[in-house]
């Protein structure tokens, strides 16, 4: 009698153990993105689903066609066109998600989008949420000012100064502490414009503005002094009038190299993404897609692209 208990217990006890197994595994199923199998969705729907922002030239734009265009659309299609050619499908539908600085991250951690198609600074920060490709364009924020503005100010943010560099308590952070300072908000250039603001302990005004073009009207209204930002865009933003009237500082007050966003933790779609960045830039053609759009592909910005590549 005592031996038959044993052994119903020591059934008993397999069983709940065995259960308790199931429900640690399917726990830890539970508890994986739900952007870990990006590729397996896409080959499932046929879909890729691509989000980008509709006024960020020459990264990208709408079309007068109702598509998206750019430099960046132009990278994401190489994508889509390699997605379809690993998975083997005979079609693949790219739709293009227009989203906002403000619910882009959330909409790839949420997985409503597969890939944001917009250049991103890949801060530590961000990097808890979400996850980035190898850099697209060695990015930064610039100052942008009227041509007629004080020569103190225009050499207080220039390339070089020719007097000494802005420390707190100079003539040249006094004369910082006076004006009114314009950024897009939610981007990096934001903290990087409190940073420095608490750093000189002067108590410049701030500005955030919704977007670049919104910032270049308030420049060009004179009712902020400079607007800080990515240099490209803000070229992008700009009407006739404005590139007439306005000037982009040479000196690049950040070094922030720019990204594709990925979901985080799905490893084989980050290597397809950040294997057609390489063979892109790689390829002869690739100083032509970066001229239609950026410019002149120099010396210094092709070693960028050549540092940052994959090696084969």
């Amino acid at each position: 009698m005592q031996i038959k208990s044993s052994i119903i217990l020591g059934g008993h006890l397999q069983l709940a153990s065995r259960t308790a197994v199931l429900a640690a595994c399917l726990l830890f199923t539970a508890a994986l993105p739900a952007a870990a199998a990006t590729l397996d969705r896409i080959k499932e729907t046929g879909h890729i689903k691509i989000g980008y922002f509709e006024d960020a030239r020459p990264f990208s734009s709408k079309s007068q066609a109702g598509g998206a265009e750019g430099y960046a659309i132009e990278l994401c299609t190489s994508v889509a066109d390699k997605t379809k050619s690993q998975l083997g499908l005979a079609e693949l539908a790219v739709d293009w998600v227009p989203v906002t600085g403000e619910n882009a991250l959330a909409q790839v951690k949420q997985g409503s989008i597969d890939l944001l198609c917009a250049p991103t600074s890949a801060t530590a920060a961000r990097r808890q949420d979400v996850a980035f490709s190898l850099p697209i364009f060695p990015g930064g924020v610039r100052a942008v000012m009227h041509k007629d503005a004080a020569a103190a100010l225009r050499n207080a943010l220039a390339e070089s100064p020719q007097s000494r560099p802005v420390w707190r308590g100079t003539p040249a952070a006094k004369l910082l502490e006076k004006k009114t300072f314009a950024f897009v908000k939610g981007t990096t250039t934001e903290e990087w414009v409190a940073s420095q603001i608490k750093s000189l302990q002067i108590e410049a005004k701030v500005e955030p503005v919704a977007d670049f073009r919104t910032g270049l009207q308030q420049l060009s209204d004179r009712k902020v002094d400079v607007l800080f930002g990515e240099r490209s865009i803000i070229l992008g933003a700009m009407d006739s009038s404005q590139r007439e009237n306005l000037a982009i500082s040479d000196r690049l007050l950040t070094h922030e190299p720019l990204a594709f966003v990925v979901p985080r933790g799905d490893e084989d779609f980050r290597l397809l993404v950040d294997k057609t960045l390489s063979e892109t830039y790689a390829a002869p053609k690739f100083a032509e897609l970066y001229k239609k759009w950026c410019g002149e592909l120099d010396d210094k910005t092709r070693t960028f692209f050549l540092w940052n590549r994959l090696a084969q």
